[in-house]
């Protein structure tokens, strides 16, 4: 049985992982594209070349005879168009609905309990989306970068559910702990009866802080076509830079919806 003082421990720990969830996400995908791990001895190893796994998936699914290079090729890029469209998607679904302050706030908040859009069907679509779209920009990483770097963020944002989970449980009571019995956590529900609160979206603020998960959208379904790696970083970091200025921009925006997820 856990005690008073550790719960707190726990939860304290959460909210510092949360206040530097970015940074440490950006951290992981550094690492991802950097795979310091790859040297000349174990380059002979094809899961361990220093090339992209847009090229090297391709590659395999031919050598293993699955499918065809000339059919590989585009079906890897359109799966991870789709990957990274759910979670642009996701990521701007939410953020229309969440309010775009509680979304980019460094501490956890809690207010009424949001059952609106996304959040009728899944409990957590905002980091269903950052997964989906570090998804995406891990096909311009090495594989074993890109092995790294997802089963870390994937652990890491399932810490920041559970945290952040614990919080608002805390904070709201039985109106959270009814809401958690009918939505699910992670996988959505095609159907909802729950009542909608009324909460009117703000898609045109959300669509700009979420310029990111855009960008990442347009540099996989567009751009990835022509194997320019440079071009295509390029890309994501401009977004990425968009979305920080569109974000200091609309960094008044107080909703003091249900809690803040990124």
């Amino acid at each position: 049985m856990v005690h008073s003082g550790q719960r707190e421990l726990c939860v304290r720990g959460s909210a510092i992982e949360f206040r530097l969830r970015m940074l440490i996400m950006a951290v992981l995908i550094f690492l991802g594209f950097w795979a310091p791990w790859i040297d000349s001895a174990s380059r002979s190893l094809s899961f361990a070349e220093r090339i992209p796994v847009l090229e090297w998936l391709p590659l395999e699914l031919s050598r293993l005879g699955l499918l065809s290079f000339a059919t590989a090729t585009p079906v890897v890029i359109v799966c991870g168009a789709l990957v990274a469209g759910l979670g642009a998607v996701l990521r701007v679904w939410g953020s229309a609905y969440l309010g775009t302050a509680t979304v980019q706030n460094r501490q956890m908040l809690a207010g009424a309990v949001m059952a609106d859009g996304p959040y009728r069907y899944v409990r957590n679509p905002l980091y269903i989306g950052s997964w989906c779209m570090i998804a995406a920009i891990a096909l311009l990483m090495p594989p074993t970068g890109a092995l790294f770097c997802m089963v870390l963020v994937a652990v890491f944002l399932l810490r920041l559910i559970l945290g952040e989970e614990s919080f608002l449980a805390g904070q709201l009571g039985e109106p959270y702990l009814k809401y958690k019995r009918a939505v699910p956590r992670l996988i959505p529900r095609l159907r909802s009866n729950l009542p909608a609160s009324g909460s009117r979206p703000r898609w045109l603020r959300a669509a700009l802080t979420e310029l990111t998960a855009i960008g990442v959208f347009f540099t996989v379904a567009v751009l990835s076509w022509s194997y320019d790696n440079r071009l295509m970083g390029r890309a994501i970091l401009i977004s990425f830079g968009a979305s920080l200025v569109s974000r200091a921009v609309w960094s008044g925006d107080s909703t003091g919806r249900q809690s803040p997820a990124e």
